[in-house]
């Protein structure tokens, strides 16, 4: 897509340019896990990432100029406007929890599930499909790879020769710095969109399952606030508790952090 069609492209940007300060901070702390990188190219190697690439292309649909091509081009546009170096596969599939993901160690690839397409408006589409280039920009999908194989394999399992690292623990690890890594490209789809509203309304929807059209995004922005305001105790603590199990972190937080940036 030439340059001058794209007039808001962002030309030779660095992720550091939105990069959420507690992304570097865990990115430096999975850094520091001795091992951490051998483990994560022996999860590849053992072909789990190639596996999965054969399921999507076997079970799901893949888009393109005949396959959704409005979703396609708004999805180059999304490209374009990143100053992406490549066009990357991009995979609908079947599922009834509205998400999305950037994986891939080699050339990554984006998945969006039906639903998700379903629920949202074009631009808020757009926001997600950026959100997710975002991560392929700041090169997150080898470590977001490593963590989907270890969270599909389940604790119990036991591989051969990860040099030595307990799995739960690097399964911790790699599970803070993905929250982390979520508040970065939060930003990344704002600078797409260039609207942190819009960017809210999105993650409004993805947390509660309607149509943005019928939820009301002032109350929401409320609600984000009121749960950041919170005072420190055992309230606090319970939440950090429940957090350090999940792979995003809570919605209202992301747009706590938007709205926080872009005041």
């Amino acid at each position: 897509m030439a340059t001058d069609l794209v007039p808001n492209r962002l030309t030779d940007i660095s992720p550091k340019a939105y990069e959420h300060p507690a992304d570097r901070a865990a990115t430096a702390a999975l850094h520091a896990v001795p091992m951490l990188d051998t483990v994560v190219k022996r999860l590849i190697e053992f072909q789990y990432e190639r596996a999965l690439r054969q399921s999507l292309l076997a079970s799901s649909v893949r888009l393109g100029e005949d396959q959704l091509p409005e979703v396609w081009r708004g999805y180059q546009g999304v490209l374009a406007t990143l100053d992406m170096p490549d066009v990357y596969d991009l995979y609908l599939t079947q599922w009834p929890i509205a998400n999305a993901a950037a994986i891939g160690a080699g050339k990554p690839m984006i998945v969006v599930n039906s639903h998700l397409v379903a629920l949202l408006d074009d631009l808020e589409l757009k926001t997600v499909l950026a959100h997710e280039a975002g991560h392929i920009l700041s090169d997150h999908t080898v470590y977001r790879t490593a963590l989907l194989i270890l969270l599909q394999l389940g604790s119990s399992v036991r591989l051969p020769l990860l040099a030595g690292l307990p799995l739960l623990a690097v399964r911790a690890s790699l599970l803070e710095w993905f929250r982390a890594s979520e508040l970065s490209c939060d930003r990344a789809a704002t600078l797409v969109n260039r609207d942190p509203l819009v960017t809210s309304r999105a993650l409004m929807v993805l947390a509660g399952g309607r149509d943005s059209k019928k939820l009301n995004l002032d109350a929401f922005l409320r609600q984000a606030s009121e749960y950041e305001d919170w005072e420190p105790g055992l309230d606090r603590m319970r939440r950090f508790f429940l957090e350090r199990q999940l792979s995003h972190s809570f919605p209202v937080r992301r747009v706590y952090e938007v709205q926080k940036l872009f005041r």
